[in-house]
């Protein structure tokens, strides 16, 4: 080989040939996978070893920065993991004193990384109920949201439990290791068993609740009738709206009423989206300009012009007026069937407006 002009003679002599340099790097590959493999079992080693220290010195607030530190390297094992060496008793008191300390913690947010890493630990564990529930009340508390696979793992140890015993005595047992269940772990357990399609246990968790000291609220409700939707149950979503607003006195959320309207109107049962809104109005809670606009499209789609004319009166006593392709379709319809009557007034009624 012929020297370049600009590169030292020296370099040549000391080049390596390329079948050399391959075999160098295959080497080399190896090592490094072998040493990185190596370096991983002894940090997941490490980890736990960190953490029961900190557990027997009962310096738990070192915890969370412990598993920050190992930067996901703690997923599996669980860190955690440890603890099953331990009676059933000691696990419990030690969790709780656990729990306990991160109260403390600033931010609250913190502990996250911790609260997931305990929870999902507990709940693959033998008996994870109350403790579970009171490691997902302190994560909730702490404005931490639990990681999805919690849905699955909750949902299946609820469902275990509730085959010998009522949705009342289980969310009581956390009483006894000194936690008292709440909205907050109602509602996150109430929306495990939907995303799971387990709307009939849902729904019970929602009547049993109160028995346990826990009145429904907006997010319970919410998370029912949003899955009743999603089945297009639409009797069952008017009976528990309405028992929301007469029962428990609850103003419901705009969007849950469009979400209703819109699969009445999907599955063309268009009267019962008519008698929701006239019982909401009636009982004091105003419905908005799109479910109103909603329920007129959904009776001109069934051809029910003589409802719609009346909704739409509705909906101008409230100051709205509707699309203009749907006020043209509402008074063209009236006139069809021999409503001129009506059809002149709900024109009248668009005039004013305007005007």
């Amino acid at each position: 080989m012929v020297p370049h002009p600009c590169i030292n003679p020296a370099i040549y002599k000391m080049s390596t040939p390329v079948s050399k340099i391959g075999a160098s790097l295959y080497h080399f590959r190896n090592s490094f996978f072998q040493f990185s493999s190596i370096r991983l079992i002894t940090s997941l080693h490490t980890l736990e070893e960190s953490v029961r220290a900190a557990v027997e010195a009962k310096t738990y607030q070192e915890i969370p920065e412990l598993l920050i530190a190992s930067k996901g390297s703690f997923q599996h094992p669980n860190p955690f993991s440890f603890l099953s060496t331990f009676t059933q008793h000691l696990r419990t008191q030690i969790i709780d004193e656990i729990l306990q300390s991160f109260i403390l913690l600033r931010p609250r947010s913190h502990g996250k990384v911790a609260y997931s890493c305990l929870l999902s630990y507990t709940l693959q564990s033998p008996n994870p109920l109350p403790l579970a529930l009171a490691i997902l009340q302190r994560t909730l508390r702490a404005g931490c949201i639990p990681v999805p696979q919690t849905l699955l793992l909750l949902s299946a140890a609820w469902l275990d439990r509730r085959h010998s015993q009522s949705v009342s005595n289980i969310l009581l047992e956390m009483q006894s290791i000194g936690y008292r269940p709440d909205s907050g772990i109602c509602n996150y357990l109430i929306s495990s068993l939907c995303a799971v399609d387990q709307l009939n246990e849902a729904v019970k968790v929602l009547k049993g609740m109160s028995g346990a000291g826990c009145v429904p609220d907006l997010e319970s409700y919410d998370a029912v009738i949003g899955a009743m939707c999603a089945v297009r149950k639409t009797t069952d979503a008017a009976e528990k709206m309405k028992e929301m607003v007469a029962k428990i006195g609850l103003t419901p959320r705009q969007e849950t009423i469009v979400k209703v309207v819109s699969t009445m109107r999907a599955n063309k049962d268009i009267w019962r989206a008519v008698e929701m809104i006239d019982f909401l109005e009636k009982a004091g809670f105003p419905v908005g300009f799109e479910s109103y606009e909603l329920v007129v499209e959904g009776c001109l789609e069934c051809g029910e012009f003589v409802l719609a004319g009346k909704v739409v009166m509705a909906m101008t006593r409230r100051g709205f007026i509707p699309y203009i392709k749907a006020r043209q379709k509402v008074v063209e319809g009236l006139a069809s069937v021999g409503e001129q009557e009506l059809s002149s007034a709900v024109r009248q009624k668009f005039v004013e407006l305007k005007s």
